[in-house]
């Protein structure tokens, strides 16, 4: 159901929350489970709309998962334990389910159709398809987007260099890899997050990473047992933008002040967001905790001013989810910000460079676009308004954090996109405000 949400100016924010679990992990969790042999718990998986999609997916293929309590168990058979599923196989609007499945599919003895939402279905997936065919592999797309045919059948390695640094290209490429002979080694420009190879090394497939390379042979994956899925670092950057940008108004029993956010992934190819504050003057303080696969920590954010910064490629690469909410916090720092290295947001669910320039422009901010990214002057005083998410998660929550700091309400049409990463986002941001929102 699509609705808006009107959401007041908050004089001060502060508390303790836990975020949902992190999408990416979430994801790797059930796909890699699934083709390993065995039975893994999967304890914290996030349960925004992306990670359904790849559980419908999976279990379109015969995989068996079930939940037990708060968990999930994932029944995996490894690639033999896949079925052709009768129907095409509904992707909704996670672009990492369709292209990771492009690379699981591109050696199982069938043929398979990958389908999605009218979003996903505007993006692009030669990036994925094209090494896959030089594998050996037959991937037809549609004028270079969904829906997406795959044959699998038997791989050969290749050494590829994508031009682009992608987690869901590597991904797809890696897993074929798997069930490829001779080596496969993927390079690309920048290292992106590097999550896929944590779980392989858990997992016991032989892999080698050198810079920007990763290079493996074939394998079976060995089940977990047990993975816990840390909180979302990304769904954690908007309380943490929060906590930065609204004075504090609560002291926690543990006597810190401002917004804690526990048990948080700490990867460190994804912790741009953490790097640009640093350089934005930004207080947040990491308190590690346990993890499992994963590195994870407590994170506190404080009040105080900011300043603009030089936001460049290689860190952007690490921060590309937490550009939209950067690009608020800018709003707001003494100074120009300057962010580059971002062109992958033109073809996420929206151009999620046009649509955040948009929108911050239309509560009164100095934003100008670049081919890869954008430039911000501030502070600039932002005023109430109406906006439109365009479907976007990212930018919907990103909407409500710079209306926080406006001077009247912000209305955002089409709000609920922020269920497909963060479901209860908007009753967490309640909690945190002294004055709550309203959805029409």
């Amino acid at each position: 159901m699509t609705f808006s949400r009107t959401i007041s100016p908050s004089p001060t924010v502060g508390g303790q929350v836990s975020v949902p679990g992190d999408k990416s992990v979430s994801h790797r969790a059930l796909l890699l489970s699934a083709l390993a042999h065995g039975e893994t718990r999967v304890s914290g998986l996030g349960l925004g709309g992306d990670v359904r999609s790849t559980r419908r997916v999976l279990t379109a293929l015969g995989v068996e998962i079930r939940d037990d309590g708060p968990d999930v168990v994932v029944v995996g058979r490894g690639w033999e334990g896949l079925r052709a599923s009768l129907q095409p196989l509904d992707c909704g609007n996670s672009g990492t389910t369709l292209r990771v499945m492009m690379g699981i599919l591109a050696s199982a003895p069938f043929e398979s159709t990958l389908t999605g939402d009218a979003s996903l279905s505007s993006r692009p997936m030669e990036r994925v398809a094209s090494p896959l065919r030089l594998m050996g592999a037959t991937v037809e797309t549609t004028q270079g987007k969904p829906p997406v045919r795959v044959v699998g059948g038997p791989l050969h390695g290749i050494s590829f260099g994508s031009p682009v640094a992608s987690a869901q290209v590597k991904t797809a490429v890696l897993l074929a890899g798997l069930r490829a002979s001779e080596t496969t080694r993927f390079t690309e420009p920048e290292r992106s997050r590097d999550h896929t190879e944590r779980f392989f090394a858990a997992m016991g497939a032989p892999m080698t990473v050198s810079g920007n390379a990763v290079s493996m042979s074939a394998s079976k994956l060995e089940a977990l047992g047990h993975v816990i899925v840390p909180g979302d670092l990304s769904s954690a950057a908007f309380w943490l933008a929060a906590g930065l940008l609204r004075p504090n108004r609560a002291v926690l029993a543990d006597g810190r002040d401002g917004v804690v956010v526990l048990n948080t992934l700490v990867n460190p190819t994804r912790t741009g967001f953490l790097e640009a504050v640093a350089l934005m003057g930004g207080e947040i303080r990491v308190y590690p905790a346990s993890g499992g696969v994963e590195p994870t920590a407590d994170l506190h954010a404080r009040y105080g001013p900011l300043r603009g910064a030089e936001l460049s490629p290689d860190l952007v690469v690490r921060a590309i989810d937490e550009v939209p909410i950067l690009a608020v916090l800018a709003t707001q720092a003494a100074g120009r910000t300057r962010i580059t290295g971002a062109a992958e947001l033109r073809v996420k669910e929206c151009d999620r460079l046009a649509v955040i320039a948009e929108t911050l422009k239309a509560l009164g901010a100095t934003v100008r676009e670049l081919p890869d990214g954008l430039e911000i002057d501030g502070p600039t005083p932002l005023h109430g308004g109406r906006v439109d998410s365009h479907h976007d998660h990212r930018i919907a929550m990103s909407a409500a954090i710079a209306a926080l700091c406006a001077s009247e309400p912000v209305t955002i049409d089409r709000a609920d996109a922020a269920a497909v990463s963060y479901p209860e986002f908007w009753e967490t941001l309640d909690s945190l405000c002294e004055i709550a929102g309203r959805s029409v």
